[in-house]
């Protein structure tokens, strides 16, 4: 690696990682290093979309590996290893088989980029995000959850098929775990800068926002054999790119709170900006009853799992 390169890895080569790994490729930012526990299949992908180099015109080198040393440098690491769900499970299912697999990649993060920011896509998101920083330590503005862009665009795209206009246009905001327990915030979601309350009926609203909260389990359904991974991996790349790049975008994601919004010692999607800190800053809305209900009820489902589970 030549000094002064900028380097990115990507930790679960399935299917979100790869698509993390090619977006984050087409943004010619870093280099990006693929790892999988199953090598074979991390360089597989990583050597598919090296060549395909000359096509797009990559400027940085896509590598495969199942060695956490070559991870070292990495300024920002995405970790999307993990089971995915099938038909009929939850996020929350998945706790007991992702925390294992959370644990062995957040000792080889700790070991071999310790000073990298981490950004979690592994689900339950907000249970996986928590228990990352556990293992690793790292301060908690250095781990984020990749949750309210991906909930956020599903939302964008209902709000424009059901006015038919401009997905680009269309600014979401969806507070909350990532699950059934979200919180999309209609007042905060505006449509060219108009709140999307005077545009939209209410009850076409709330069935807007149910399908944005089953967003993912809609598409679990249909494909029968695993989950989405085209918006969460690209979701995670534009984190990602967020932070390298020192952005400081004003986005959703699975933060840790202190305090705000009456909660802390818990990971949950609330309004932050994401710069080379990583969390740089958290924003605390001005909610409703009804809405400070439904993120305080959020959080505190996450933090009953957190004990009854995880044993924190």
């Amino acid at each position: 690696m030549a000094t002064g390169r900028r380097k990115i890895a990507v930790i679960g080569a399935g299917n979100v990682g790869a698509t993390c790994a090619f977006v984050l490729a087409q943004m010619k930012i870093a280099d990006i290093v693929l790892l999988d526990i199953f090598e074979g299949f991390a360089k597989g992908k990583a050597l598919d979309m090296s060549q395909n180099s000359n096509v797009l015109n990559y400027n940085g080198t896509i590598t495969g590996t199942a060695d956490y040393t070559d991870i070292t440098g990495s300024d920002v690491i995405v970790v999307t290893s993990g089971f995915p769900r099938k038909p009929g499970m939850t996020r929350e299912d998945l706790i007991g088989k992702n925390a294992d697999i959370v644990s062995q990649v957040g000792t080889g993060i700790k070991e071999h980029a310790p000073d990298a920011i981490i950004i979690m896509v592994t689900n339950p998101l907000d249970l996986m995000t928590y228990h990352m920083q556990k293992v690793t330590g790292f301060p908690t503005n250095r781990v984020i959850g990749q949750a309210g862009v991906l909930d956020s665009a599903r939302m964008a795209h209902f709000i424009a098929l059901e006015l038919n206009c401009a997905e680009e246009d269309v600014s979401p905001m969806v507070l909350g775990g990532h699950g059934d327990t979200m919180v999309p915030l209609p007042r905060y979601t505006t449509v060219g800068g108009i709140p999307i309350t005077q545009l939209i009926s209410e009850d076409r609203i709330e069935a807007i926002a149910a399908r944005t909260a089953s967003g993912g389990g809609e598409i679990v359904k249909l494909l029968e054999r695993g989950s989405a991974f085209y918006a969460p991996g690209s979701a995670a790349a534009i984190m990602a790119e967020a932070v390298l790049n020192d952005r400081r975008r004003v986005i959703p994601a699975s933060c840790y709170l202190t305090g705000e919004y009456g909660l802390e010692d818990v990971y949950i999607g609330v309004p932050c900006i994401i710069g080379a800190n990583g969390v740089e800053e958290i924003f605390e809305l001005d909610l409703s009853t009804e809405e400070m209900d439904s993120l305080q009820g959020s959080a505190n489902f996450y933090k009953g799992q957190l004990s009854d589970i995880l044993g924190y």
